[in-house]
């Protein structure tokens, strides 16, 4: 969500207008994220965000966006993209495509505690069913075939135990994609990348509430299990040492399971699928740190943490307690 492309206030006012939704009183640039060009809008009629999309083609976003429509009228918070005239709801501004969805309300939790863990936990899994039928298809297009493409290009900037590390691992999941334990894992829609910082909670009527997901823009169809270890190397964990909190993952896991119980296969496959969420992150990180595109607003997040967490869920393997 870093700002390549700049947007002139006239030609997101056209935009807006275009929609119904102008015309437009404020635009702001979002600093944080690295993967698409984002701005806050408020016009008369509410808050939104504008999302200019710098690698996804416009034959992909209606998967995207499509996707939020379904969970949305199936009661998931999510973002509610907004369509033109005819229905559509990829757009072009600045010679990019583009979308506009409603703002959530809220704010993030940095520090979350078991409260936070266990209402995501549970969203998590409610979307999972929510998405089961939605007929769409569209591969996850950061899972196992990204890293192998994405892998040769970042171990020339490696120390050599980095590098064995990557390769080994990248190894350890490819061999583990092709067994017939993880082939039979439910599979459907994910998020993919629902950290912190993609998740709003609102505390004005009393304790934090959860009021949304947002940025489905990584989503998939891949492993339901892969979701929910995403979290749980973020939501769950020591940002210090990598170490898995294991009270809030066990807290996670079974407001998770109260939506979507986990099935035996699940269950033995979480600690490898663990460290699969933790290598997605650190080749992507490892990508944008040491291979970073131009961009007004840029702030590239540090691979070392997602290095440290995957150590450790090698070195400490964990299942939910039962």
């Amino acid at each position: 969500m870093a700002v390549y492309t700049e947007v002139g206030r006239d030609e997101a006012d056209a935009l807006f207008r275009r929609l119904g939704l102008g015309p437009l009183t404020d635009l702001q640039g979002i600093r944080s994220g690295i993967e698409n060009t984002n701005y806050y809008a408020t016009t008369p009629q509410g808050q939104w965000v504008l999302t200019l999309f710098e690698r996804l083609s416009a034959e992909q976003l209606p998967y995207y966006l499509r996707l939020m429509q379904h969970l949305a009228v199936r009661g998931i918070p999510v973002p509610a993209p907004q369509p033109g005239a005819e229905g559509t709801l990829v757009h072009c501004l600045a010679g990019k495509p583009a979308a506009v969805v409603t703002r959530l309300p809220g704010s993030h939790r940095t520090v979350p505690a078991a409260l936070h863990c266990a209402q995501v936990g549970e969203m998590l899994g409610r979307m999972h069913l929510a998405a089961a039928d939605f007929e769409w298809q569209q591969p996850h297009l950061r899972g196992l075939a990204w890293w192998g493409e994405t892998v040769p290009l970042v171990l020339p900037h490696l120390a050599t135990e980095q590098a064995t590390l990557l390769r080994d691992e990248l190894e350890f999941h490819r061999h583990l994609a092709a067994t017939p334990a993880f082939q039979a894992l439910p599979r459907g829609p994910i998020h993919a990348d629902l950290f912190r910082d993609n998740v709003m909670f609102d505390d004005t009527a009393g304790p934090d509430r959860l009021c949304g997901f947002f940025d489905f823009y990584f989503a998939g169809t891949d492993t339901l299990l892969f979701d929910l270890a995403v979290c749980l190397n973020d939501w769950c964990c020591d940002a210090a040492t990598g170490a898995l909190d294991e009270g809030l993952a066990a807290v996670f896991v079974a407001a998770y399971e109260r939506a979507r119980p986990l099935t035996g296969g699940e269950l033995r496959a979480l600690p490898a699928l663990l460290r699969a969420a933790a290598l997605r992150f650190w080749i992507s990180r490892l990508w944008d740190w040491h291979l970073p595109r131009d961009a007004a607003l840029l702030q590239p997040k540090d691979p070392d943490p997602f290095e440290r967490i995957l150590r450790q869920r090698i070195a400490q393997p964990w299942h939910p307690p039962r």
